[in-house]
Parts: C-alpha cells; structure tokens; sequence
C-alpha cells in the first residue's frame, strides 16, 4: 500500500474492498447484486436477438420519464418505473462501477441492518433520488435509469455508521494509479464533493443539456440514506456511553 496522495481534487476512487467485522453472508446485498446483472443481462439479450430498437422500447417502457410521470402521477404504470427504473443500467461501465461501490459498502452496512433492512434502506434511497432528480428536471423526457441513487443512499449510511473504517481503494490522477487504504469518511467525502460540484455544474444551461448523470439522483439519495443513518448513530452513540459498554463492544470502526 502507498501512502495517500496529497492532492485528492482531480482523482478518481474506486474502492476494492472495505473492513467487515462479520462473516455472515451478505445475502440481500448478494441478491440486489444479482438483479441487477440480471436486468442488463436482459437489456443486452434485447439487443442481440432484437436489435437496438428493442432495447429503446423497453427503456422507454420501464425507465423513469419525469415529464411523463408528473403528467400522470396516478398511473400504476408510471409508479412501475419508479422501481424498475433503479435496477437498469445504460452500460458496461454504468452497470460495473454501480455494483463495485455496492458490493464494497453494502455488505458491510447489511452487517449492521441486517437482511430486509437493507433490502428497504436501498429501495427508500432510490425512490428519493428519483424524486429528486424529477424535482430539479420536471419537465425532461429523458429516460432516467440506475442504481446510482439507491447505492449512494448506502453510502451515506456507511459513511455515518462506520466512518473510520478502512476502504482499499483504486486512486487513478492523472495517468497515474494508487492504491491506498482510506478512512471511509475520506473516500465517500471525494465522492460526494465530486458530485456536489457536478451537480452544481449540470445546473447551467449548457451543462444541463449535454450531462447524461442524474447528479441530483445521487445526491437525493444520499440525503435519503444520511437521514435513514441517524437512528443508527444514535443508538451506537446510546450504547457507546453505557458503564463497561468499551469493554463489551471495543472500538467501532
């Protein structure tokens, strides 16, 4: 392992593996994976055997569409795209890098949670970052499809839960890698700075009309999954405070 590098402003992270103090099987996260890799594995079989125009078809079908959704807020078939829409991905590279950061921290947050827990702390995210993303752009007709809000959610969870934890990470600078071992609160931190500033950035005109990241999808669920978090941290803080509670539990990463 190298040493941090200094200067986080223009890196890359992409975490590797996080610390978990449990062996238990992350089934949910295990689970939510494989629904995933199974919707695109769908969308790819489109392609193939059908063509592109399938695939447009189904994106059109199951993605979320701001613009249609609040023209039709009470129909069952636009809530329907509020769910699938969050277990879709536009690529190789959407689909890959989505499911690294959630294998990487969900497992970890599934120890604390547990099985269903999980399963509704990544749903309730992903449903927020819909919303947001809809609120910030009400009239787009641009499909919106990802896991990125419902994953950001959990990041915000292991961020308030675990933030001393350490995360092997991949920092790419330039045309150069490293490979560090980060306190979770460091590489969420860059992570979330980054898409503050992006966000901040796809507001403007021509930002807007050109990005193809929901930026506001991230950063709904991320408040999502903080908010979801506090009862979390209070009890932890709760149970810290206890007489001979350092000597039952020891130090919480």
């Amino acid at each position: 392992m190298s040493s941090v590098p200094r200067d986080l402003r223009k890196a890359a992270l992409f975490p590797i593996r996080a610390e978990r103090t449990s062996r238990a099987v992350p089934w949910t996260t295990l689970a939510i994976v494989a629904a995933n890799v199974a919707m695109f594995a769908w969308e790819l079989r489109l392609t193939w055997l059908l063509g592109p125009g399938a695939l447009t078809a189904f994106i059109d079908t199951y993605a979320f569409v701001p613009g249609r959704f609040l023209a039709h807020p009470f129909s069952p078939d636009q809530w329907r795209t509020v769910f699938t829409a969050m277990f879709m991905h536009a690529g190789w590279l959407h689909i890959g890098s989505n499911m690294l950061f959630f294998w990487v921290f969900g497992a970890g947050l599934e120890d604390r949670l547990g099985h269903l827990r999980l399963l509704a702390f990544y749903l309730v995210a992903g449903v927020a970052g819909t919303v947001a993303q809809a609120l910030v752009a009400p009239a787009s007709m641009v499909p919106t499809l990802g896991a990125s809000g419902a994953i950001a959610g959990v990041l915000a969870g292991y961020l308030l839960v675990f933030p001393r934890r350490r995360v092997t990470t991949l920092i790419f600078i330039v045309f150069f890698v490293e490979v560090a071992a980060l306190p979770a609160w460091i590489m969420i931190g860059v992570w979330l700075l980054s898409q503050v500033a992006s966000g901040i950035g796809a507001l403007e005109g021509a930002a807007a009309a050109s990005s193809g990241v929901a930026y506001f999808a991230h950063l709904g669920g991320f408040a999502a999954g903080a908010v979801m978090a506090v009862p979390l941290l209070l009890a932890d803080r709760s149970r810290a405070t206890r007489p001979g509670a350092g000597r039952a539990r020891g130090r919480r990463g």
